[in-house]
């Protein structure tokens, strides 16, 4: 899975790390919920260095469809709840399989 982090660049994500990513996502949208900007700020960035510490980073010059689209790491709780009502569930698409 390809994920852009705005202002870091593109990451591809193998598989055996998506179930950590959504226990993370899980953790992100608990906090969200809360309104709780403390938990927020933890949450939104331990998922941020969880896909820039287990992805492999892409060449900025590729030009590679991004699967998911990450703010930066200075992106409000508003903006993230945005973001976490338009995909559904989570900012990390669902995969059943790895759940």
């Amino acid at each position: 899975m390809i994920m852009r982090v705005m202002g870091e660049g593109q990451f591809e994500v193998g598989e055996d790390h998506l179930n950590l990513l959504n226990q993370l996502d899980d953790e992100l949208l608990t906090a969200v919920e809360s309104g709780d900007e403390e938990n927020f700020r933890q949450a939104y960035g331990k998922l941020l260095d969880a896909v820039m510490r287990y992805g492999s980073r892409l060449p900025d010059d590729a030009l590679e469809p991004s699967d998911l689209i990450l703010p930066n790491s200075e992106a409000t709780i508003s903006e993230v709840r945005a973001l976490l009502l338009s995909e559904g569930e989570g900012v990390i698409p669902g995969f059943p399989e790895y759940e």
